[in-house]
């Protein structure tokens, strides 16, 4: 019987490169309303799921993972990366991110024949160059786009190793089993640079002695001189170089006094650790998901939803049943994958902060959505620890997959559009 039905789901089943999203396949995501989700996926070392639900106007988070070799060389490293890039003031900057970030960081992988902290650290740096440069150019006709900026949160494994780079106040969480209590803890990886935190208010302080408003409490949230709660990003070139602090800028964003020195950082803190055998998962997500979830309660969520593996089996099946009844697409699987089911926690909780329905939370329109709750983007990472001991052997087909199914043109860029809030970032 089980053989019959492995068959039927192999008959059925039907690898795609296209990424773009279908109603009634689970290659490449599914989409009802402002949510997209992706159940169910493999990468190289175990089992993936990515959620995104939109709260902006335009959509400002972005995410990926890829699969396969990390460098422009067929000789590798071969791994896993995945990254998270929450924009703010506009969508332009994560945008470019997405479409940019990986690129570099496989050209500088090839460059130096392996996967390092030199090679990461150097990506981020060459991603900023390349977003200064667009800046640059759309000055005359854009001069908004200066205030446009990312977090931008990477995961990348290879050959056993754990990579985590951070700008901004993403976060990155790991699922690691205690053998002896049979629980899984949460252990977040990554640092955040958000002004709330005493530590990176110290550190503003001692980079600009001379400037006592540096940091400035406002409306109860703390912002790097009075506009932006992160210290640390991708963009926001208003505030690293003073030629772009000035008119035609909205006096809004233009600071009484010059500076001289970059206010902002585009330099990420990276972590590095060999993955061990019980490390179960990671959890990586913007901060839309950490506002309404705590590290633990994201990583129980993880731990008792239904493996992936099993999502794909029933899915498959589900979308093969449909398909035989002319109805592919109208009947999808009540098992949710561990991200959509995240993304669905934090918005129940979104909606109980309000004294409101759920149901009635998903009926409001993005824009006015964003005063309910933020985009939220979310990536799943499972570990196999079978997999992870074999990586420098593993080869495998390579995967590509964007957060909410959508690729965007190296070129293109969405009108420059005036940030709600943008110091929520």
């Amino acid at each position: 019987m089980l053989s019959r039905l492995i068959n039927f789901l192999k008959a059925c089943w039907r690898p795609s490169s296209d990424h773009s999203v279908h109603a009634g396949s689970d290659a490449a995501g599914r989409q009802d309303g402002l949510f997209w989700y992706k159940d169910s996926g493999q990468h190289l070392i175990g089992e993936f799921s990515m959620a995104v639900v939109q709260a902006n106007n335009l959509l400002e988070d972005q995410s990926q993972i890829e699969s396969g070799s990390l460098s422009l060389l067929d000789s590798g490293p071969y791994g896993t990366f995945a990254g998270i890039y929450d924009g703010h003031g506009g969508p332009e900057t994560s945008r470019y991110i997405n479409d940019h970030l990986f690129q570099n960081l496989k050209r500088l992988a090839a460059e130096q024949n392996s996967m390092s902290v030199d090679v990461i650290r150097k990506a981020f740096q060459a991603t900023e160059d390349g977003f200064c440069s667009v800046v640059a150019k759309q000055w005359p006709m854009k001069p908004q786009m200066a205030a446009v900026g990312s977090c931008c949160l990477v995961v990348a494994i290879c050959n056993g190793i754990l990579y985590v780079a951070n700008l901004g106040d993403s976060r990155a969480v790991l699922g690691r089993l205690v053998r002896a209590t049979g629980e899984v803890l949460a252990i977040q990886l990554s640092a955040e640079h958000n002004a709330c935190f005493e530590s990176v208010r110290q550190e503003l302080h001692s980079m600009h002695p001379d400037d006592p408003q540096i940091v400035v409490l406002k409306h109860n949230v703390w912002r790097v001189k009075g506009l932006i709660q992160i210290s640390r990003s991708i963009g926001d070139i208003y505030l690293k170089k003073p030629e772009y602090n000035r008119e035609p800028l909205y006096a809004k964003f233009r600071l009484r006094e010059p500076f001289k020195s970059p206010i902002l950082s585009s330099d990420p803190s990276i972590t590095v650790q060999e993955l061990e055998p019980h490390d179960q998962f990671l959890i990586l997500a913007s901060d839309g998901l950490w506002e309404h979830l705590s590290n633990q309660e994201a990583v129980d969520i993880v731990q008792n939803s239904p493996r992936n593996f099993m999502l794909l089996l029933f899915g498959t099946a589900l979308d093969c049943f449909s398909l035989s009844r002319g109805s592919i697409g109208n009947s999808p699987s009540t098992l949710e994958g561990s991200a959509r089911r995240l993304v669905k926690t934090a918005l129940q909780e979104a909606a109980k902060k309000r004294e409101m329905r759920y149901s009635d939370l998903k009926k409001i329109d993005r824009g006015v959505r964003r005063h309910f709750h933020d985009d939220i983007s979310v990536i799943v990472v499972f570990l196999d620890s079978d997999l992870v001991s074999k990586a420098s052997s593993l080869r495998g087909p390579s995967l590509s997959l964007k957060g909410g199914g959508m690729n965007f043109p190296a070129k293109s860029l969405a009108p420059c559009a005036t940030p709600i809030e943008l110091g929520t970032t």
